[in-house]
Parts: structure tokens; sequence; C-alpha cells
């Protein structure tokens, strides 16, 4: 039987997604070279789809250790499944494949799985990633989401991706997209925040209405990047409920986070540079939760988001001001 068939979703284009991915973002202060080291690690445990990101600033340490694998015999080019972003300094039309370009570079790839816009918020295009005017206020940009899809569209019949899709739209936002006169083709995902703490039903709901796959990051809690996270935000981890569900099935927390996703239907992504951590993601194949596991889980939603993207609010097309 193939085993990757069951662990894998098919997308509305008919390509096939593995429905557990390796995260490869850090903080500043990890080495970059701890990215590599982990997609070597992953790749070696089974891991066979890999989320990265032009803003991750990883690409070249990432691209090296897929190579490698590709060199050794542990895998071929089609065996891997890779998800790289648009950076929000790239949605101009005219600039998105130049962006995907970059990152094929680094890579050394002549093409990604998939290719998805990283925020629906566009800033000041130039080299600077989160650029900011001498006040220290982040320069955001007018763009027309519509036309930055097209320009994906043209990625995606230039052979540079073989799918597109996006992160962190809300309903209103992929209704824009889908209702888009003269669409080509549509997100075959939306890429969100997705937790215990923040379920994201509705949106999953929807989601599975149009045929796209709700793809979760985040999906253990959140790595402690003070540009991003508040420092007193709450452990997933450490939460009681799935410490008691974990003790019962004879697995840890983090197995049940992401096993909770799974058979929600949601195509999950686990970050780790640990090794122990890497083989502990990846086996939750070979157990299942209880219809009254999940019901205790899904108790525990509060709405609550680890990224808030607070540089963004007020922008017209931030997200999170919509209920889902």
């Amino acid at each position: 039987m193939d085993l990757q068939g069951m662990r894998s979703v098919q997308l509305s284009d008919g390509h096939r997604m593995p429905v557990l991915g390796l995260g490869t973002y850090a903080p500043a202060d990890v080495p970059k070279s701890k990215a590599g080291e982990a997609t070597q690690m992953a790749i070696d445990v089974g891991f066979r789809h890999i989320d990265a990101a032009y803003f991750y600033e990883n690409e070249e340490e990432v691209g090296e250790a897929i190579r490698a694998k590709m060199a050794d015999g542990t895998v071929r080019r089609e065996d891997l499944f890779y998800t790289t972003k648009l950076w929000v300094t790239f949605l101009q039309p005219h600039l998105v494949r130049q962006c995907l370009e970059r990152s094929l570079k680094k890579l050394g790839l002549d093409y990604v799985d998939l290719f998805i816009i990283h925020m629906p918020v566009a800033m000041k295009p130039g080299e600077e990633l989160l650029p900011q005017d001498a006040s220290g206020n982040f320069l955001l940009e007018q763009v027309d989401l519509c036309q930055t899809w097209e320009a994906l569209e043209s990625c995606k019949d230039a052979g540079l991706t073989r799918s597109i899709g996006v992160s962190n739209f809300s309903r209103k936002q992929l209704e824009m997209i889908l209702s888009k006169p003269g669409l080509k083709y549509k997100p075959v995902c939306n890429q969100v925040e997705c937790h215990p703490y923040l379920n994201q039903q509705k949106l999953l709901d929807y989601c599975k209405s149009r045929d796209i796959i709700l793809v979760a990051y985040s999906a253990l809690g959140s790595h402690r990047d003070p540009r991003w996270i508040k420092r007193d935000c709450p452990f997933l981890l450490e939460e009681p409920v799935l410490k008691a569900i974990a003790k019962k099935h004879g697995r840890s927390p983090a197995q049940v986070a992401l096993r909770y996703q799974l058979q929600r239907g949601v195509v999950v992504l686990a970050k780790s540079f640990s090794e122990k951590r890497i083989k502990e993601n990846f086996q939750v194949f070979d157990f299942e939760l209880t219809p009254e596991d999940m019901k205790a889980i899904d108790g525990l939603n509060r709405n609550f988001r680890y990224i808030r993207m607070d540089f963004a609010i007020g922008d017209p097309n931030y997200p999170f001001a919509d209920e889902y």
C-alpha cells in the first residue's frame, strides 16, 4: 500500500500535498544553518513536505539540504513538496515573479510545488523586509490583490510553481479572489494560524465548502519571537486537557495537537529543529483520537492568536479584523 497516498491530500488542481509538513521559520537569533540541518533530519525521518518562505531568509540552507538528500538517493525531486511564499514587499504584480525567481535561485531548484501570498497586506517595495520611515512607522502600500493573484497564475503557467494559494486570508479576501472575473486558477489552500486555542472552525468549514485546503501554522503554539509574540502568551503544550489526552494514549501533547488537525481534515505544519522532536512529530499516523478527545480539544478554542501582525492593523486588507 502507498503510505504516502494515505498521508497526502488532493488539491483542487489535481496535485497532491502531504498532510504533515516541516515548518522552517526561526527567530533571528537562531543560526540559519539550523534550518538546513532540520530539513535533512526531517527528510531522513520521512517528512516529504517542507514549508518555507522568502521572508525566512534561510532558503539557501534549506535548498542545500534538499539537494544533498536528492544527491544521496534518499529522495527524488518529485517525492518532495516544497512551499515558498510571496513576501509583502513584492505584492505589486510586476514584482511577483521576481520574488519567486529569487527563491528558486537560492534553493537551486527549477520549480516549487506551491507558491502562496504570505499575507494580504502590502508594504513598500525594496530590499528591506519590513520597511519603516525615520519615525519607525511601517511603510504600508495599497495593492489590488486580484492583480497580484493574476501574476501568481502567470508563474504557474510558466512552470515555476505547480500550485498557487494564499496565507492569512479571511473569508472576505478569499471570496474576492474566487469571484474575480476571468479567474484562471483558484487558490488551492489558505495557510493560517490554527491550533486548539484558535481552531478556525468557521474558516475551515468555509474552505471545505470551496474545495480549498486549510493549512495550519503555529499548530503547536508558537516560538517566543519578541518581534511577533507577547511574552505572556499561554504555552499551548502545557494545556492540562492536551496533557491528559496525551497521557491516555501514551503520546506527547504535541503529537495530540498535530493528530487533532489531521482528523479535522487540516494539513498541519510542525516546526522543530530538534532531532528528537522532529521524529516525535512524524509519529502521528499510528494512533487515533476518540470523538470524546476531539470534542474536549474543540472545547479549548478561545479565538486566541499568537501572531497578530500588529504592524498592519488599520490597513484595509488587514485580515484579522473579520470574524473569520
